[in-house]
């Protein structure tokens, strides 16, 4: 199945349900596969098992709807273009290919267009954001230390 960029932000109606499903769902959570049945608005109904992974995904699915967060769902070994992968880090797309030249992400080139795994670039991301977060807590306490106020 293909990943798609779709993005659905959830209506309150459907927030309501998730929240409803996610707690019914939780009572499973610790389960190692869990027997269910479907039914859809069209008649059909079926019956299977889910794997215990696979159950917590889908709680998480829902749990994160119940906050009106749209949600998606990316294979873990998802490529994206330059521009895709700037856009995710909210930097241009020259900055991101000097990023990616320099060693500070990898990537591998399809004919001359230049690919970067999703993976790699959420854990730059990750690891910027730390530093950044470390680097204002450091101000905020020389800040205090010094009497400044803040």
């Amino acid at each position: 199945m293909a990943a798609t960029n779709l993005v659905h932000l959830p209506t309150s109606e459907e927030i309501d349900v998730a929240k409803q499903s996610s707690r019914t769902l939780a009572k499973y959570a610790s389960a190692d596969r869990v027997q269910m049945s479907i039914s859809g608005s069209n008649g059909e109904s079926d019956e299977f098992v889910l794997p215990g992974h696979v159950m917590q995904i889908l709680l998480d699915v829902l749990s994160e709807m119940s906050k009106g967060n749209a949600i998606s769902l990316i294979p873990h070994n998802q490529e994206v273009s330059t521009q895709e992968a700037a856009n995710i880090l909210n930097v241009s797309r020259p900055f991101l290919v000097k990023l990616l030249e320099n060693g500070d992400i990898p990537f591998h080139k399809v004919g001359t267009h230049r690919r970067v795994r999703l993976q790699d670039i959420l854990s730059y991301k990750t690891e910027t954001d730390e530093k950044r977060s470390e680097a204002l807590d450091k101000l905020a306490e020389l800040s205090q230390s010094e009497g400044m106020g803040y």
